[in-house]
């Protein structure tokens, strides 16, 4: 089973492009998964829905979401979501952003990575 891992603005995009990104998800997938988070992203998004606009909305759906459909929450040392991500990836995982930087590290490491393409469905790269 593959790991998913969703990073924070990969979980904004349903508010921002109104994209169910579980329903692209399963598009694309053609093994079973799992679907997961990290305890930072997590806390960056309460940081973010505090705040006023249309981040903090999209941070508010994307905590809402990640109750609704039982994303599993993994707890990290590390202080910044990208090292932990990048700590974390393996050949049995796919990491989910739209963070070039974090993309561009995990594809050096000839990994997968699930992202928002032309603003309108997800691809995997």
């Amino acid at each position: 089973m593959k790991r998913i891992i969703l990073d924070t603005n990969f979980l904004t995009i349903p508010h921002q492009f109104n994209i169910d990104i579980f329903e692209e998800i399963d598009r694309i997938m053609e093994e079973d998964y799992e679907l997961m988070t990290l305890d930072r992203v997590v806390k960056e998004l309460k940081r973010l829905s505090k705040l006023k606009g249309k981040d903090a909305t999209a941070a508010k759906v994307a905590l809402e979401l990640i109750k609704k459909k039982n994303i599993k929450i993994i707890n990290t040392d590390e202080k910044k979501v990208d090292n932990a991500i990048i700590k974390l990836a393996d050949e049995n995982t796919i990491v989910a952003t739209n963070d070039r930087v974090l993309r561009r590290n995990i594809k050096d490491k000839n990994l997968k990575v699930l992202y928002l393409r032309s603003k309108k469905r997800l691809e995997m790269g």
